[in-house]
Formats: C-alpha cells, structure tokens, sequence
C-alpha cells in the first residue's frame, strides 16, 4: 500500500522547497502521485523521495532541468551514464575556466602593470591561405577560430603545401566595439594553395603594427590588450584598422595551453620608410 506525503512533508523530508517542488512539476521532472481535483493538494508518494534527491543533487552541480528531465526519462543505463558524464565535462571545463580566471586575476593584484615588452613590426603585402567569416558574431569566435584553422592547416596538409611562418589572424574593430565583424585567420604559404572548402588565397595589405606578447591561455589576454593600447596612446601612435593576432604556438601545435604564445598587433603610424624584404622588428 503506498504511503503519502503532503506537499510540506515531501519537502521536509526532501529538502526541497514547496516553490522548487511546484517549479519541478511545472517543468515535467516530478509529479505529485496524486493532486486533489477540489482542493488543488499535492501528495507525493514516499517512493518518489530517491527521485527528487537525484533531482536535488543534480541542481546542486548546476545541470538544466531539460538535461535532469531527459536522465529521469531515459531508461537505459548507459545513455544516462553518457548524459551525465557530459554534464561532468562541462563541469570540469568552467573548472579550468575558474582556476584560469583565478590566476589570472591574482597576477593582476600583484603585478598591476604587464611588462611584457612592446615592438614595432612592418609587414608587407602577403598573399596568404586564408578562411574568412564576414559577418562572425563575438560569442561564436572562439569556436569558429579552432575549426577554420583546423580546416586550413588540414587544407595545405593534404595538399603538400608547407607553412612559412605562424598563424595569424586579423580581426575588425566592430567584432570588440559591436559585437560582430569581420574576421580572418590565415596561414603564410610560399605557394598557393588550390581553393577547397572555406580556404582561399587572400591578400593582406601591408601594416605597420605595434606588437606585444601574450604567454599561456586565452585567459588573462586582455592585460595584454590593454598594455598594448595604453603604449599606443601615449606615445600617439594609434591609427583605424583591425587588429592583428600571430600565434607562434597554438593548440595546433600542443595541447598544454600554458605553452601559447599569442602576439597581438595594434597598428599604428608608419615610422619610417618601407624596407623590402622580410619583415622587420624593432625595440621602440
């Protein structure tokens, strides 16, 4: 014979709330055993207690309630092992992220100013093997920047066609300013690729840039940017255009992001005459 609880019960034996059990059954994930047709009551059978603790500790480890309703709902044992390892994944992702951001963050109290050095660097025309997003929202570019770089050192890969230099990438200003913009990595090649999914030959203009370095993960790159910025406004050097990124050492080439090293360009004034040839690097 089954054995009821009332609502208030339920959630002191629970420890759940009234508002959280009603906000469960409105979601689909816990449904009183029996509600009263006159008086609206909700009981809940004791047999339903292991579910709302499962609910309980899932919510503890933030997962969605669609991602809980689907677990309660799937009865084979191996896909809602999946579903909660993934969520495990998630979880140890933000981790990295906390820890990331922590770090950074502790650098920041106890070195204020980055002193990372700052140069001058001249670059010609170059034509490049290159995938371009015309329109790229800011909340998709971290995504897109792994795949459409996967995808041109996967293009010259197949096609016999070696690197000459590092990566790079040339963002628009509206991509920081609005949002969304225009964005392109590319890979220096001595010969040019044969167009093939998004990878085409593009030429860039020729830039003079001032160029400071970035060591470890995306995390923390911001002082750089601002290092940058503040060098380039006190010495009247900034002028319009899109920023560059270099990545000497990328996740293409390790897996351990405390290896990165990204090098980002403002661009500023020309300060002296073009020099042909390669590009030249100078210590202002």
């Amino acid at each position: 014979m089954s054995a009821l609880l009332s609502i208030g019960d339920f959630a002191r034996a629970t420890h759940l709330s009234v508002k959280a059990l009603r906000h469960y059954q409105e979601h689909g994930l816990l449904e009183p055993a029996r509600t009263d047709a006159v008086s609206g009551y909700r009981r809940y059978d004791v047999a339903q207690i292991p579910t709302a603790q499962i609910i309980h500790r899932f919510r503890d480890l933030d997962m969605p309630l669609a991602d809980i309703r689907e677990i309660l709902r799937t009865p084979d044992p191996a896909a809602r092992n999946a579903l909660i390892a993934r969520h495990l994944r998630r979880l140890e992702d933000k981790l990295v992220r906390t820890q990331d951001a922590v770090a950074s963050l502790r650098d920041l109290l106890e070195h204020p100013e980055a002193s990372a050095p700052i140069t001058h660097r001249r670059l010609p025309a170059r034509r490049v093997a290159a995938v371009t997003a015309d329109d790229l929202a800011v909340a998709d570019l971290g995504a897109w920047y792994h795949g459409a770089l996967g995808e041109l050192f996967a293009t010259l890969g197949s096609q016999g066609v070696p690197p000459s230099g590092p990566a790079g990438g040339v963002y628009a200003e509206s991509l920081f300013t609005l949002e969304h913009g225009r964005a392109t990595v590319y890979v220096p090649t001595a010969t040019e690729p044969r167009p093939a999914g998004r990878v085409r030959t593009t030429e860039l203009p020729p830039v003079e840039l001032a160029v400071i370095t970035h060591e470890g993960p995306e995390a923390g790159i911001d002082r750089a940017y601002g290092a940058l910025a503040t060098y380039v406004t006190r010495h009247a050097l900034a002028v319009a255009g899109p920023i560059h990124e270099f990545y000497p050492v990328s996740f293409h080439d390790t897996p351990d992001p405390s290896r990165w090293r990204t090098e980002i360009g403002w661009p500023i004034f020309a300060t002296a005459p073009p020099v042909p040839g390669p590009q030249r690097e100078e210590q202002p």
